[in-house]
């Protein structure tokens, strides 16, 4: 919980300078907020292990940039390849389906001429293509090549010892930050929408009837460590998911992670956060695979605000993941799946974390097997509607309407945390200090 008045002596010098007189994509020699220069507090969660977390705090003048469109943005971020500290203001909304020179980009564009929808759908609707195998030939050829196209101008690589922080009521839309391979970044403040998928993949393979996947996701980690990720806002903006067509039967999904945690990465901190409005929210370890992740995807989520999503809140393969104090506000039973998937090798710790559900949502619902062995819960607090709250154990409601049961004890205790707060106080903190703009 800090102050809302971090950016004051930075918006005053931009009123007193003139917003305008800032050159685009340059270095800002001037006071920054405070936040900009904030490091990961000591011992809060994960990503303060080994080194900590710093992100960009040690920036120079020459790499403190305010940038207000994708061209500005892309030039301040070098591609993700410039280790050299950095500190990236974002300032008003900021659009990655566009060119250049700030003009709006649609599908259309970086379609393929051999593609186009209806063309994809005759060739492999089920009853011509089959189910047995994913599609190939020429028209899946045009898909990825039309993909690769939208990929080079959404996908935004994040470089090490980075911070990225949102100057007020910063949005960033139709993008994909991606942190690959890199140590030390931090992200704030920011609404991120809509990273939506021009050109879903059918997969009739996946699951009994087959899905429509996506490629992008609007925050992805992949083989990144010591990465903070707080005070953001993520959803589907006005492109939400309920609104997709159906396609075989199955939705049309343009959209994939909110937050993605995969291939080893490794010290994350996820915390103040709202996610609202999303289906796949949480991805930590995207492989059964004994291999790179054993040891590594330690993730802690705390104080988060998981608003009406879907599922994957988190998945979890492999890692040790300190889930405490978020708050999940489930009332749209439409739409829901699960909460906490205990996949593979997973080890969940979950404490005095608050659940707002409907009637329809029922508390067995809530915890999903993908082939884990246990989770530990601890301290859960629920309701239902404005009915009074009690203390309820979600794993056990799990386990008497489940066979096989899924056991107690992850195996392990935190020891990382910036402070447990009570349950019961977890739905005000979050609703009033949770979210962009709230830093």
């Amino acid at each position: 919980m800090r102050s809302l008045s971090l950016f004051s002596c930075f918006s005053v010098a931009l009123v007193l300078a003139g917003a305008a007189a800032v050159p685009a994509a340059a270095a800002v020699p001037a006071a920054v907020p405070a936040a900009a220069r904030q490091v990961l507090p000591a011992n809060d969660g994960w990503a303060a292990a080994t080194s900590g977390t710093t992100g960009g705090a040690a920036a120079d003048d020459a790499h403190v940039f305010v940038v207000r469109n994708r061209a500005e943005l892309a030039a301040a971020l070098a591609g993700g390849t410039d280790p050299t500290p950095r500190i990236v203001l974002i300032a008003g909304t900021i659009r990655a389906n566009t060119d250049d020179s700030g003009n709006p980009l649609t599908c259309d564009d970086y379609a393929d001429p051999a593609y186009d929808l209806d063309s994809y759908l005759a060739a492999y609707d089920p009853a011509v293509w089959g189910t047995a195998a994913r599609p190939s030939g020429p028209l899946e050829e045009a898909r990825v090549r039309s993909a690769r196209n939208q990929a080079a101008r959404i996908q935004l690589r994040v470089g090490a010892n980075t911070t990225i922080l949102g100057l007020p009521n910063a949005r960033l839309v139709g993008a994909n930050l991606l942190i690959q391979n890199v140590d030390n970044v931090i992200v704030r403040n920011l609404r991120l929408e809509d990273a939506a998928d021009c050109f879903p993949l059918w997969d009739p393979t996946d699951g009994a009837a087959g899905n429509w996947n996506s490629a992008y996701d609007l925050v992805t980690l992949t083989g990144a460590t010591h990465v903070w990720a707080d005070h953001n806002t993520l959803s589907d903006g006005n492109n939400v998911d309920a609104a997709q067509p159906l396609y075989f039967g199955r939705p049309y999904q343009v959209h994939d992670g909110a937050l993605d945690i995969i291939r080893a990465s490794d010290y994350v901190t996820v915390s103040w956060n709202t996610f609202q409005e999303h289906d796949k929210t949480m991805l930590i370890g995207s492989t059964n695979t004994v291999g790179a992740d054993v040891g590594k995807l330690r993730v802690t989520i705390h104080h988060n605000k998981f608003a009406n999503v879907g599922q994957r809140v988190p998945r979890v393969r492999f890692g040790q993941v300190d889930v405490y104090n978020n708050y999940y506000y489930l009332t749209d039973e439409d739409d829901y799946s699960y909460s906490w998937g205990v996949g593979v090798y997973s080890a969940i710790y979950a404490e005095n974390n608050f659940l707002l559900h409907s009637a329809d949502i029922s508390l067995d619902e809530f915890v999903y097997d993908w082939g884990g062995t246990a989770i530990t819960e601890i301290g859960t607090l629920a309701r239902v509607g404005t009915g009074p709250v009690r203390e309820v154990n979600l794993l056990a409601e799990y386990n008497a309407t489940h066979d096989p049961d899924l056991g107690t004890d992850a195996g392990w205790t935190p020891a990382l945390r910036a402070g447990l707060s009570p349950a019961a106080q977890v739905p005000a903190l979050v609703n009033v200090y949770a979210g962009a703009g709230r830093i």
